[in-house]
């Protein structure tokens, strides 16, 4: 058996990978264009990658590949129905990530609604030398205890995150996004609902056609005024332009994203823009990516391929 990583940096490079080499003969590309995949993988049994796109035009020359497997949950960049034609069998993987973006969620949430780099920058400039009181009021802030917390996508991420916010005292409240998503313990609302009543709105939710552009213009005039806005979904769920001007109009009070709509950051992106670090905070997609969860990971797609070729008929995509 061939294996061909075609991204294998998106993984990192402190990962243990030794337990792919009993599979068979293993080949590691750190990155790979649409070119250089279609190149590499033409005797390639397995594949596993993370953004790379797969389609006719990046393996139409594999003439051995037999399965796809994807370091992530999401698989937009499969196309499925060309997989399908030629019996190439794929797999995701889900649950990995969970605690280790909930956690994230949080530090985002906790760095800005206590305003803790002015506080930190308020020590480290020394300005708190010397001071005359032992406290420092100027900045204030809110406990979490009581706030309506609202999440946009309830599944496992969601819920993770629900569990949390409600151990602190806080009301919770979901959208689900498809419609089809009742989750007995949660109060479901609308959108505007949610909107309208939410003290934190985070999204854990998938990119399809129900939460393209979701968030816009209309969606944050219809937050509150001193609401903090997170997402870590996928970033074309959020237009980032009417967030920049939401942030700058005082329509909202803060916003913490791990997701861009372009990543890396692009050189137009208009949050760019925004340098107040108390009011937006972007962390470059790193919410899924503790050292336990891309182990779990890795692990994970290993054994899918074991139990693959132990029996290629059995199990099914993990949706």
């Amino acid at each position: 058996m061939k294996i061909v990583f075609l991204d294998a940096k998106s993984i990192g490079d402190d990962i243990d990978l030794s337990e792919y080499d009993a599979l068979g003969e293993v080949i590691r590309y750190d990155f790979s264009t649409e070119e250089e995949a279609a190149q590499r993988t033409v005797d390639a049994d397995v594949i596993v990658l993370n953004k790379v796109q797969v389609n006719e035009r990046t393996i139409g020359q594999a003439r051995n590949l037999k399965l796809v497997c994807v370091t992530a949950t999401g698989v937009n960049n499969l196309d499925r129905e060309y997989l399908a034609r030629r019996g190439i069998a794929w797999r995701n993987v889900a649950g990995y990530s969970t605690e280790t973006v909930a956690q994230h969620t949080f530090a985002m949430l906790f760095y800005l609604l206590e305003k803790l780099r002015y506080y930190d920058d308020y020590v480290k400039e020394e300005r708190y030398i010397g001071d005359r009181l032992f406290t420092h009021f100027d900045n204030r802030f809110p406990e979490l205890y009581g706030k309506t917390w609202g999440i946009i996508g309830l599944g496992n991420i969601g819920r993770r995150v629900a569990d949390i916010a409600g151990a602190f005292g806080c009301r919770v409240i979901y959208y689900s996004t498809s419609g089809r998503n009742n989750q007995p313990g949660y109060a479901r609302v609308s959108l505007d609902e949610l909107l309208e009543q939410s003290d934190i709105v985070s999204v854990h939710a998938p990119l399809n056609e129900h939460t393209q552009d979701l968030m816009n213009a209309e969606a944050f005039a219809r937050m509150r005024r001193s609401a903090i806005f997170l997402n870590l979904g996928r970033g074309p769920i959020v237009v980032e332009e009417d967030l920049a001007n939401a942030l700058e109009q005082g329509v909202i009070a803060a916003a913490g994203l791990d997701v861009l709509r372009v990543e890396p950051m692009s050189e137009d992106n208009p949050l760019r823009r925004i340098k107040d670090s108390e009011r937006l905070l972007i962390t470059p997609h790193i919410a899924w990516a503790s050292v336990e969860a891309r182990t779990r990971l890795m692990h994970t797609i290993c054994g899918q391929i074991q139990e693959f070729f132990g029996d290629s008929s059995s199990g099914s995509p993990v949706q």
